[in-house]
């Protein structure tokens, strides 16, 4: 997997006594069009600290150009702010 940590637009699920759940996400892609990426299945969750910056990791399953692939999300706690790590 490559490294990218490149900003995205999330729609996310929200409870009250989880970390957020990741739908699906929109991305900027090379050509300047908008990419719209569903999550088909969250393998796994983590939380790490970072130079003292809580961040949720999400392993993830989706489709992404018509081939099923494996991507990392990261979720900013402090910000809310939500990144592709790696693709």
């Amino acid at each position: 997997m490559k490294v990218l940590m490149k900003p995205i637009e999330m729609i996310a699920w929200f409870k009250s006594d989880t970390y957020p759940i990741p739908l699906r996400f929109r991305l900027e892609g090379e050509d300047k069009l908008k990419i719209v990426i569903k999550v088909d299945k969250v393998l796994f969750q983590e939380e790490e600290k970072l130079g003292g910056n809580r961040m949720v990791i999400y392993r993830c399953e989706g489709v992404i150009q018509d081939l099923q692939k494996l991507f990392e999300l990261k979720y900013e706690i402090s910000t809310c702010k939500w990144f592709l790590f790696k693709l």
